[in-house]
């Protein structure tokens, strides 16, 4: 799962980001509204958590999501503030806003809000998706072959997510490694072709479709 940051604290947002990379996620980081709309031009994240003053104006991160979600933009955003108001609250969520939570705030609450949006958006998407004797379940992170679970480190299992995610669609490498890693990971290309070979090896050769010439995908069932 990869997440967007925006936060102008350069002590909160590199915590949170911190935190959330020792729970695997992939995270980008934006310090202010102009550096957030330069990644999602260019990348995709399944969240957004987002500061609602940033340096553009006291309620820049609310104008910002708003023109977001005009533009199409699906994926859910928890928002974060100091104003706990109830006025806020409602124009937090009128913005398009999924959720508010208030600084100072714990992580372990922080995590749990961001899990529960990824589930809520993934509520159109079946609970378990299973081809033949494989089987995942998305809550539960589970991967099982011929009833048989089969352990997948965190950056195998989020290739895996990505692709199984969009049967059919085909990934370029470079937007495999942004998805998992993250727009500052820098690797050679041949990183995200040996993550795919373990895949293969453990779950057989047709988890994981090549494109030639143009990348991978999980076939469309």
């Amino acid at each position: 799962m990869r997440v967007l940051i925006t936060e102008d604290d350069t002590t909160i947002r590199r915590s949170l980001a911190q935190s959330l990379r020792e729970h695997n996620y992939a995270v980008d980081e934006a310090c202010n509204a102009s550096a957030a709309r330069g990644l999602l031009e260019n990348y995709e994240f399944d969240a957004l958590i987002m500061d609602v003053r940033l340096p553009e104006g006291g309620n820049a991160g609310f104008e910002l999501v708003a023109s977001l979600r005009e533009a199409g933009l699906a994926s859910p955003v928890l928002f974060l503030t100091a104003r706990d108001s109830l006025a806020d609250r409602v124009a937090g969520l009128d913005a398009g806003g999924d959720d508010y939570l208030v600084k100072p705030f714990e992580l372990d609450e922080l995590h749990a809000r961001l899990r529960a949006l990824l589930r809520r958006a993934r509520s159109s998407v079946a609970k378990v998706l299973e081809v033949g004797d494989f089987k995942l379940d998305w809550q539960s992170h589970l991967v099982t072959k011929a009833g048989q679970a089969v352990h997948l480190t965190a950056k195998e299992f989020g290739i895996l997510e990505v692709l199984a995610s969009n049967p059919g669609r085909v990934f370029s490498r470079e937007e495999i490694a942004d998805r998992v890693w993250g727009s500052d990971f820098e690797a050679e290309t041949n990183v995200v072709d040996v993550y795919v070979k373990n895949l293969r090896r453990k779950l057989g050769v047709w988890v994981v479709e090549t494109v030639v010439g143009m990348g991978y995908r999980f076939p469309k069932v």
